[in-house]
């Protein structure tokens, strides 16, 4: 397949968002740049990353940064849920944040999963110019999006069914 490669540069939005039942769940990255979507699909584990790596970039860029106005972490709820169309351009193998000081603008960048040893020049690629705000909204959202799954045993650390969980640490037991 050739290489996509694609700047939204700035987004108008982004957000992360699941479909379907937990346990069952489809985790996807979208935004918007006018009317042009882009939607990637995730990991539950990516997203949890990420709002965890969003949160310490922004705290570093603080730092680094000190004379910038904080960023807000405040969204709607009816905002942040996927829109149509839900037609993934690609699974995401990694992401990455950078940051442009002149524009105030940070880059989310998100790599396609390649199975094989294809190379970078293979690699479809699509960058996210958001605001600091946007982004850490997103990774606010991102925590609740995850945390609304199945719950986690407390012995094993593995999600838990509704109808029971068989946990390896009670010999199988069911809790």
């Amino acid at each position: 397949m050739p290489r996509t490669e694609i700047d939204l540069d700035p987004v108008t939005h982004i957000t992360a968002d699941a479909i379907g039942k937990p346990g069952q769940r489809v985790f996807y990255l979208q935004a918007w740049q006018g009317a042009q979507s882009v939607t990637l699909l995730i990991e539950k584990v990516q997203l949890q990353t990420l709002a965890l790596g969003v949160t310490q970039f922004l705290e570093e860029l603080g730092r680094r940064y000190p004379g910038l106005p904080p960023a807000s972490p405040l969204y709607q709820e009816v905002a942040m849920h996927i829109q149509p169309p839900v037609d993934p351009l690609f699974r995401v193998g990694e992401m990455g944040l950078a940051y442009d000081p002149d524009r105030d603008l940070v880059c989310l960048v998100a790599y396609e999963l390649v199975a094989d040893e294809g190379g970078e020049e293979e690699t479809s690629v699509v960058r996210f110019w958001c605001t600091r705000s946007q982004l850490l909204a997103l990774a606010a959202w991102g925590l609740e999006v995850v945390n609304r799954g199945r719950p986690i045993c407390p012995q094993c650390g593995e999600p838990m069914d509704p109808e029971g969980h068989f946990c390896p640490r009670r010999n199988g037991h069911k809790h």
